[in-house]
């Protein structure tokens, strides 16, 4: 059972991909990133549909801490 962050912070190492690049890639900045990663945010609807197209899964998998990503 994981949460928003913890699986964004898996969606981001799988890519490989640094703090920084993601935040350029969503076109925010890469604190902003950090702290959702770390459960102290939470993004809004359109930054969580941007999230979801962006790694390919579904807005359900990301936000309901009972479903695993794929």
């Amino acid at each position: 059972m994981k949460k928003f962050g913890e699986k964004l912070t898996e969606l981001r190492q799988e890519r490989g991909l640094t703090l920084r690049q993601l935040g350029e890639e969503l076109e925010v900045h890469n604190t902003f990133i950090s702290q959702i990663e770390k459960g102290r945010k939470m993004p809004n609807a359109i930054m969580i549909l941007k999230i979801a197209k962006y790694f390919g899964v579904t807005t359900d998998q990301l936000m309901d801490d009972d479903l695993e990503l794929e």
